[in-house]
């Protein structure tokens, strides 16, 4: 694989990130990874968000982890999810325009967060082709939105998020509409300390699948 760091403009801002492409011709399909809340510290070195983006490479599926505006070197400030929506239309836009990759199979990846910044992006992007939410905070973004959204929809969360409750967790997966696939990994909490692979493989599994019938 290569990994680059790159910028790329959202409206007036600079926003970084890096770039990582399988080896060949392609064209591949293209996933951005949306990190968690940047109030908490939060951002694309994070270990859910790293090891998302491996399990990505591994079956040749481009990525594109980035911080949002105000974090690391990106400008900006935190702008209450306004600006971070805006972020990941700049990333889908940026992803798209890879000379390798297929701009008809770009996916979303959103952990904690980041997943309910992408809520509304996916549903009003029409190049968002595909959903995946790693333990989606439930109670503090709208993902009840989500029930109207026919696209390909993958939610993982743990089994001790104190966040999200299992509970309450597949309560809400059940209201979704398909095509969806939820699943709870046991033992894991909501930072997933040792349990990375399991969610970043399942996340990968199913974005290849849904992307891979868009090509």
């Amino acid at each position: 694989m290569r990994v680059t760091r790159v910028t790329f403009n959202c409206d007036s801002l600079s926003l970084e990130g890096m770039l990582t492409v399988p080896h060949g011709l392609g064209p591949f399909a293209a996933v951005v990874v949306c990190h968690p809340h940047p109030l908490y510290g939060g951002n694309m070195d994070n270990n859910v968000v790293g090891e998302t983006c491996e399990a990505l490479d591994r079956l040749s599926l481009i990525s594109l982890r980035f911080n949002f505006r105000g974090v690391g070197r990106s400008e900006g400030q935190f702008s209450q999810g306004v600006g971070q929506q805006q972020d990941i239309g700049a990333a889908i836009s940026f992803a798209s325009a890879i000379e390798k990759a297929d701009s008809a199979a770009v996916g979303v990846v959103g952990y904690s967060a980041g997943a309910g910044f992408a809520v509304p992006v996916v549903l009003a992007d029409g190049r968002a082709r595909a959903f995946a939410a790693i333990s989606p905070p439930l109670s503090m973004f709208d993902f009840a939105a989500l029930s109207s959204c026919p696209k390909p929809k993958l939610f993982v969360s743990g089994s001790r998020d104190h966040f999200t409750p299992a509970t309450q967790f597949l309560q809400f997966c059940q209201s979704l509409p398909e095509p969806k696939e939820c699943v709870v990994i046991q033992g894991a909490d909501h930072f997933w300390w040792g349990h990375e692979a399991a969610a970043a493989t399942r996340v990968a599994n199913f974005l290849s699948r849904a992307l891979d019938r868009m090509q």
